[in-house]
């Protein structure tokens, strides 16, 4: 991984408009993806990485899916069906499904990953299952979810790392053993992992869709440096990268040899402030005057022009103008240095210094520094912490951070952008921010199917942050894909995802 990422350093340094020639040729029967970071725990109820998710992919089936048009559509899990009331899901598990150790996945097996994932302490997904009261095994195909109130964003979270069935025994708890050698029950298994420098997964032979799947091996490689990440797809080092940034695709345009597919995320990208998350939450943001005057200081159109080329969509809320829950009556406060400064000076802190913790990717790297420079003419001190993103993870959830630039990928049903991030008990609530009037607005909006009930009450919790400001909303990325173009078949999904299903070489 050394020798690779120092021959596309090397590259990235080239002339405008050259393009390298290969210097290897793609392995037939293997495929490899460069990813913007090396991947958490690879457990589903412990994972909280989008890069964790795209190995996942491959790795472990989840009971339903959906495709590019956000359509639910079966996976593990062959048909489903709804209650009269709303309060119970019954699963109809697929035949011949089994785990990469050869034991089946039946409605007992589906029964005991569930209960894992929503039950064990260190679990992250506690809180998106939460409304499950009970996992009923109705008969060796069948399993009955039933739920304590009418949940309807259940299936979004089945598609999800909530619905990624592991065959793990509840003891397990830490994950840690798991971890290491994860048995799912996805068309790839486990093979081997290198810590920062490789992922590799096998084929598994017995997979129900098996012929769908046509690479031998996929290897994912962590290369954080997105020009060279380009570099290596450019030279034929890896045969896929993901988030090409909007800096580099005038160059990833003009190489003839590349194919191109983009998709705007569900999600959103901020600055979460912390609140209420051990000592450090008693930072010069506690004050929610300073927060103010931190947004105001921001020009969120000047920050997508200089880190992103004008290519993303400028945000200050959970939901990308367009989708169907953004509040358009809650508009963004344009920059207003004085009056951040008035506010700085009313708050008694017309200095304010603070640490905001970094993710080590370009992208990132990139904006803090032009946050950094924003701010700093409203009087704020901004000192950058850039790490690893695994770590960035570690201290986030250990209140080991006053600022964090963070990134959420966002997911199909509206509440899997905000209540696990918001609500007082949500499981990746970093900030610990907490406020019974989101609770109740987030409570609410899972138990109703109305869009326009369900947007009014997003809208009100969004009012309340808005208010605030324990989060600072920036914009929304475009997912940017460059592959070889050998490659075919392969689409680009709002939620980012790189599924390998169907993907092979042009013959």
């Amino acid at each position: 991984m050394r020798r690779l990422a120092l021959a596309a350093a090397f590259l990235a340094f080239a002339a405008p408009g050259f393009t390298p020639q290969a210097v290897a040729q793609p392995a037939q029967n293997t495929l490899r993806i460069g990813l913007t970071a090396d991947p958490d725990v690879l457990d589903p109820a412990l994972g909280r990485t989008l890069v964790g998710r795209m190995v996942f992919a491959s790795l472990c089936d989840t009971l339903v899916d959906y495709n590019e048009k956000l359509e639910f559509v079966p996976r593990l899990a062959q048909s489903w069906e709804w209650s009269n009331d709303g309060r119970a899901l019954t699963l109809r598990i697929r035949s011949g499904a089994v785990f990469h150790d050869g034991t089946p996945v039946d409605a007992a097996a589906v029964k005991a990953s569930l209960d894992r994932a929503r039950t064990m302490p260190q679990s992250l997904r506690r809180s998106e299952l939460a409304p499950i009261a009970e996992t009923v095994v109705v008969d060796p195909g069948t399993l009955r979810l039933e739920l304590r109130s009418p949940f309807v964003p259940l299936l979004a979270q089945l598609a999800d790392r909530g619905g990624m069935i592991v065959n793990a025994k509840p003891s397990e708890a830490a994950g840690t053993e798991f971890g290491r050698q994860p048995i799912c029950a996805g068309p790839y298994r486990f093979a081997e992992r290198v810590a920062q420098d490789r992922i590799v997964l096998q084929r598994f032979d017995r997979h129900w869709e098996r012929d769908q799947y046509h690479f031998e091996r996929v290897v994912y490689l962590p290369i954080p440096d997105a020009t060279v990440r380009l570099a290596n797809v450019q030279a034929g080092s890896v045969d896929m990268v993901e988030r090409i940034l909007p800096t580099d695709l005038p160059n990833a345009r003009r190489d003839r040899r590349l194919k191109l597919a983009d998709a705007v995320e569900l999600g959103w990208n901020s600055i979460i402030i912390n609140t209420n998350n051990g000592p450090k939450a008693n930072n010069a943001l506690k004050d929610k005057r300073v927060r103010e005057a931190l947004e105001l200081s921001i020009d969120r159109e000047i920050l997508n022009r200089a880190a992103h080329a004008g290519e993303f969509v400028v945000g200050n809320q959970p939901f990308a103008p367009g989708n169907p829950y953004f509040a358009s009556e809650l508009r963004a406060q344009p920059r207003n240095v004085a009056r951040a400064r008035e506010l700085l000076r009313a708050a008694g802190t017309p200095s304010p210094a603070f640490t905001l913790l970094v993710p080590n990717d370009t992208e990132r790297n990139a904006v803090a520094q032009i946050l950094q420079q924003m701010a700093r003419e409203a009087g704020f001190d901004i000192r950058l912490q850039v790490v690893d993103f695994a770590t960035s993870i570690t201290m986030s959830q250990n209140g080991d951070f006053e600022a964090y630039l963070l990134s959420w990928s966002g997911r199909v049903d509206p509440d899997g952008n905000m209540h696990t991030f918001f609500h007082c008990q949500g499981s990746q609530n970093d900030s610990k921010f907490c406020d019974p009037r989101i609770d109740a607005a987030l409570d609410r909006a899972r138990t109703l199917s109305d869009v326009a009930e369900r947007r009014k009450l997003y809208a009100e919790a969004t009012a309340v942050l808005h208010d605030e400001r324990p989060r600072i909303f920036t914009y929304h990325r475009k997912w940017f894909f460059a592959y070889s173009g050998r490659l075919t078949d392969f689409t680009a999904n709002p939620d980012g995802m790189i599924r390998v299903r169907g993907l092979r070489w042009q013959q």
